[in-house]
């Protein structure tokens, strides 16, 4: 950001609308990426303000008119710069990544949690699981910040749950935030390459979010996706290195009726093509119905 705008912004603005409008224009004029839990520039300066003045994240218009006090001022506007300055993704400027009704501490030791699977955890995978309180054993495969493990522990009230992570960094945070739910009981966090460290176990449920950008769409990535582990973006070629992993050793890890999820971005054409005698179940999510296969054991046998 021009230090102009910001010296003047210091002196001038006062309050809460002032702000707002500031923040839209300043990320509109510096062509920012929404891709972190926000659609928009609008979205995304509501959710600063309100969640550096500690309000509820749904209702900016309340508080439009209210005043803002010189501190709450500098802070707001030193995170808009570092947002259009450095390009950092929202979610790392406060620690906070929502999904749905949770909340997470993350920072740049992991990927900004945005799972389609989220979604259908929300449902606990119905119609495809019958009943939820059936599921004993559930395993998160590159959980890194722990959201899909603790989302699946409250969908799936019985189970335990195996949330594993290649990187030692990501299972800190993932920590953070199983401890933050209370869910130390019942969920294990691993650190394992994939299956490596999980020989013995079985799960009804195994769900991934793992790597699956290509390397053309890594090259080509905006800036704010940098701040990223790198680790748990790209995953070979065609984006298919780490799913190929996780097809060819999810049978052992599944139970009888066991099932397995996993997300794969925008590769359905490219793992279809891989895997013509796979009967893959593409599962319907908001954005529509070619980002999360399903298959069962037997499938895979």
């Amino acid at each position: 950001m021009d230090t102009n705008y910001f010296s003047e912004a210091r002196s001038t603005l006062k309050t809460v609308r002032d702000c707002f409008r500031f923040a839209v224009s300043r990320f509109n004029g510096a062509d920012l990426f929404f891709g972190h839990g926000s659609a928009s520039a609008s979205d995304e300066a509501a959710y600063l303000i309100l969640h550096t003045l500690h309000l509820p994240l749904d209702q900016i218009e309340p508080f439009m008119d209210a005043r803002l006090t010189q501190s709450e001022l500098i802070e707001i506007l030193e995170l808009v710069q570092k947002r259009v300055d450095q390009r950092i993704p929202i979610a790392y400027l406060t620690n906070q990544a929502l999904l749905g009704d949770f909340s997470f501490f993350v920072d740049e030791r992991v990927i900004v949690p945005r799972s389609f699977i989220a979604e259908l955890l929300r449902e606990r995978l119905a119609p495809w699981i019958a009943e939820a309180e059936e599921i004993g054993s559930v395993l998160d495969m590159c959980t890194g910040s722990g959201c899909l493990a603790i989302l699946a522990a409250h969908a799936f009230p019985n189970a335990r749950v195996d949330a594993v992570d290649l990187s030692p960094d990501a299972l800190d945070v993932a920590q953070y935030n199983v401890s933050d739910y209370e869910l130390e009981e019942r969920i294990e966090l691993i650190e394992s390459n994939l299956f490596n460290n999980l020989q013995g176990r079985r799960y009804d449920l195994i769900i991934s979010n793992p790597p699956y950008v290509d390397a053309p769409s890594v090259a080509a990535l905006p800036q704010e996706y940098l701040h990223e582990p790198e680790l748990a973006l790209g995953s070979g070629e065609d984006g298919l290195d780490a799913t190929r992993k996780i097809l060819a050793h999810a049978a052992e890890h599944l139970t009888e009726n066991g099932i397995l999820i996993v997300e794969i971005g925008h590769n359905r054409d490219a793992l279809e093509a891989a895997y013509p005698n796979l009967p893959f179940t593409w599962l319907d999510v908001n954005a529509g119905d070619e980002y999360v296969f399903m298959l069962h054991r037997n499938d895979l046998l």
